[in-house]
Order: structure tokens, then sequence, then C-alpha cells
């Protein structure tokens, strides 16, 4: 028998076969199930921010009055800098024109708000006066 002759008289068969396994065993209701589970998607959920109280509002404009201040602060620094370097030094050209102070969290009640991003903090590593268990403990 050819492979051709073979392949006539099988394929009809391993079609009928694969169509009862999927229709018939509940296969493609399987597979189906599975796809759906995988595609569910979180539904949005819209919630109401509490109006704020007067003591939070009092507080919010006292973190403004200070943001402020500092601005200020910051001016009059940047301008006593000038003078003291001298007005015809460089030409007149201010040197601190453009410059932006260090950036400030994005949340003003972090512990790490007015820090430098790039600061790498302590070192804790002698804390225990055993370096061995801190790395163990970071995984390195």
């Amino acid at each position: 028998m050819k492979k051709s002759e073979l392949k006539k008289i099988l394929k009809p068969i391993v079609k009928e076969c694969i169509q009862e396994a999927i229709l018939e065993e509940g296969l493609l209701s399987g597979v189906i199930a599975e796809v759906v589970k995988g595609l569910n998607v979180q539904t949005l959920v819209e919630q109401t921010l509490p109006k704020q109280t007067t003591a939070q509002i009092t507080e919010q404009e006292t973190v403004d009055e200070e943001a402020e201040k500092r601005k200020q602060k910051m001016n009059e620094t940047r301008k006593q800098m000038l003078d003291a370097v001298g007005k015809d030094a460089y030409n007149g050209v201010n040197l601190f024109e453009g410059t932006t102070a260090m950036r400030e969290a994005s949340n003003p009640h972090s512990p790490l708000t007015n820090t430098d991003p790039t600061d790498a903090g302590i070192d804790i590593s002698n804390l225990m006066g055993n370096k061995k268990v801190w790395k163990t403990l970071a995984g390195n």
C-alpha cells in the first residue's frame, strides 16, 4: 500500500476522531472557558473622595505657604550669590539662570521629601558586625 492511499484512508478517520474529542468530550468548551478566564479584565470602580475638612484645607494652605517661603529664600540666596560674585564678573551672565532646586517627592507626607533621589543612604552592612548575614538576607 502506498503512502498516498494510506493517507486517503486515515485522514477521514483521524478527522472524525478529532471532531468527536473536541465536540462530544467537551474539550472545546474547556478550552473556551480557560481563554475567557485569561481574558478576565477587572472592571473599573469609581470612588468618590471624601470632602476635605477645614483642618486639611488649613494644613494644605500651610504647606503651600512654606513652599512659597522656600522659593523666595532660594531666589534671595541666588541674588546674594550673584551680588557676591559681582555683576561685572562673567560679563553680566546670570550663572544660576535655568537651574532648578532639588526635586521634591510627589507625596508631601513622604519621609523622603526633599531628599536627593541619587543619595545612597546609610551603609548598614556593619550594623551587627557580620557582613555575611546581610549578604545572605539580600540574596547576593
